[in-house]
């Protein structure tokens, strides 16, 4: 059995296919640096994570795999889940192999695995544009925590630099510890210390919001009742449309 041990990023199982081409040896298992390799193997390499390999890499697959592919392989990566770094490994080795454009060869299990993780990352991405809820702080910045599944918040930033352009806003993802800050200029990503003053039991302190805040999401609960046919509610069309992961940060529903 060959191993490749690496450092457990994206730029760095970048390396890892450089290098399996570069020596002409390809791995049946990715471990990450450091950990401790199963018994009985005939050959574990570590590969060092190098920029200018990285950058290397991907000007080859821009030319080699189609823009929808290498979105895909972003998505996977986002996901978080277990062996998407083995999963990636054989969808770049396929496409580098053959004529294959990445994105359709159904027949093969490898490109359909790799699609549906990508479309449910997409999804969830997807649905923080309608489902995130800002609340805004004395101080003027919008904030707005969320919990996703997978590591799909980045793919929902462009929008809202695009849609809140002219106002500073925080979106953070609680399960991470980290987030996005906007100034009006541009996007940082950024973390807090999850004891400073702006949490209180994973939601902002309600304290430190803008007094027109308060009243406002006062207002739209009243709203949002008064819009509600109780005759016409139907919690299981409800939630098909409206996950209850959801409903937790989203002010119409507390």
């Amino acid at each position: 059995m060959i191993l490749f041990s690496y450092d457990k990023t994206l730029d760095g199982l970048l390396c890892v296919i450089f290098e399996a081409y570069q020596k002409k040896l390809f791995p049946e298992m990715l471990i990450k640096l450091g950990d401790i390799p199963p018994l009985f193997i005939d050959q574990l390499l570590e590969i060092q994570t190098r920029e200018e390999i990285v950058v290397k890499v991907w000007n080859y697959l821009k030319k080699k795999m189609s823009k929808e592919s290498l979105n895909i392989i972003h998505a996977v990566w986002l996901s978080e889940q277990d062996e998407r770094d083995w999963l990636l490994f054989k969808y770049i080795k396929k496409a580098i192999d053959s004529k294959f454009a990445g994105h359709t060869d159904f027949g093969d299990d490898v490109i359909i695995q790799a699609h549906n993780l990508a479309k449910k990352v997409y999804k969830e991405g997807y649905n923080w544009k309608q489902f995130v809820r800002f609340k805004k702080s004395k101080d003027g910045i919008y904030f707005a925590p969320v919990y996703p599944i997978y590591n799909s918040l980045p793919l929902a930033i462009p929008h809202f630099k695009d849609r809140f352009s002219f106002q500073s806003w925080i979106i953070y993802d609680l399960k991470r510890d980290y987030g996005f800050y906007y100034d009006s200029k541009e996007v940082i990503q950024m973390t807090l210390e999850r004891d400073n003053e702006y949490f209180s039991k994973d939601s902002i302190n309600e304290s430190l919001l803008d007094s027109k805040e308060v009243l406002f999401q006062e207002s739209w609960k009243k709203y949002y009742q008064a819009l509600t046919i109780k005759e016409r509610i139907n919690l299981k069309k409800q939630k098909q449309h409206m996950p209850k992961r959801y409903w937790k940060y989203l002010t119409e529903k507390q």
